[in-house]
């Protein structure tokens, strides 16, 4: 079976195709024949050598948690889904490997038949960490929340998931992503300096919570929400030097950046309800082969692709 993995840090080039042998289903799991996978920010940093000394890995280092396919294997437990159904889902964060042929799921959902293979195989890391985030914030209707880093891969959905509980949504992202976030019901301005003024200007009586999909800015975050306690960041590891929570479901004692959350699995149910009622994008930047995995990490270092990169079966 094909997977996909790196064996050093380094470049987009490290990346690469590797045969395997073929994983199975165990107790509580089921197997599918992968159909698209997601691309994963955190895993494209973590390729590159810049998380090296706050996430380490071991070599070889398989990629991808987000996957979409067709059940052809369910192990002992499992009831609910059948061999030929069509799930979207994730693996065990300690194993990933959703990138690949089969890919053995921890949790699934049914696919709703509006999502093409690729949207499906997009959704599930975004829909869990977006619900996750915006409890953790308490964000709920009336509230005007800013997501830093608006139009990446989790900023896309947060936006929608923000907005769905009936809050305002103000979105960082370069300039000409402008229309983009628009079109998802996003009030727009960019990063960098001056941004404390800029989201002031848009909210004069303030923002509730800040979403951090980004990093390097959790000074002027704070200083945009007026507490600590109102900003989370997924993606900022010097997140405890502001008082600022890093939320993450990686987990272990080789994690050196604090506790781990609980998974917001809801958040699948919650992605499933909004497209069936039609307020729900899944913002696809590009799709490529398995074998052009490198091309699609190189792509994913660009800021000119909103949403998310998969790779399609």
């Amino acid at each position: 079976m094909r997977v996909v993995q790196f064996t050093e840090y380094g470049p987009p080039s490290v990346v690469h195709v590797a045969e395997v042998e073929e994983p199975h289903a165990g107790p509580g799991q089921i197997r599918i024949a992968v159909r698209a996978s997601g691309i994963s920010a955190g895993e494209v940093h973590v390729r590159s050598g810049v998380w090296r000394d706050v996430l380490p890995t071991t070599f070889p280092c398989r990629t991808g948690v987000d996957a979409a396919g067709v059940v052809d294997e369910v192990g002992e437990g499992v009831t609910g889904v059948a061999v030929g159904d069509e799930v979207f889902g994730m693996t065990d964060l300690a194993t990933r490997s959703a990138n690949a042929d089969h890919a053995v799921l921890a949790v699934w959902a049914p696919k709703p038949a509006a999502w093409s293979w690729a949207e499906a195989g997009a959704i599930t890391g975004g829909a869990e960490t977006s619900t996750r985030v915006l409890d953790l914030l308490g964000v709920g209707d009336g509230d005007t929340v800013l997501v830093q880093g608006a139009a990446g891969a989790t900023g896309t959905i947060a936006v929608q998931f923000a907005a769905a509980r009936g809050a305002t949504v103000i979105g960082t992202g370069s300039a000409h992503n402008h229309d983009f976030l628009r079109s998802l019901g996003v009030v727009p301005t960019t990063y960098g300096p001056g941004l404390v003024d800029r989201v002031r200007a848009l909210a004069p009586n303030g923002v509730d919570a800040v979403f951090d999909c980004a990093r390097g800015a959790l000074p002027d975050l704070i200083a945009i929400a007026g507490d600590p306690k109102h900003v989370v960041t997924i993606a900022d590891f010097a997140a405890a030097e502001h008082g600022v929570h890093l939320s993450h479901t990686a987990g272990g004692d080789d994690t050196p950046v604090g506790g781990r959350d609980p998974m917001a699995l809801h958040g699948l149910g919650v992605a499933i309800e909004l497209a069936g009622q039609g307020r729900l994008r899944i913002p696809i930047a590009a799709a490529f082969p398995l074998a052009d995995v490198a091309a699609a990490h190189e792509l994913s270092e660009s800021p000119h692709a909103p949403g998310r990169i998969v790779l399609v079966n």
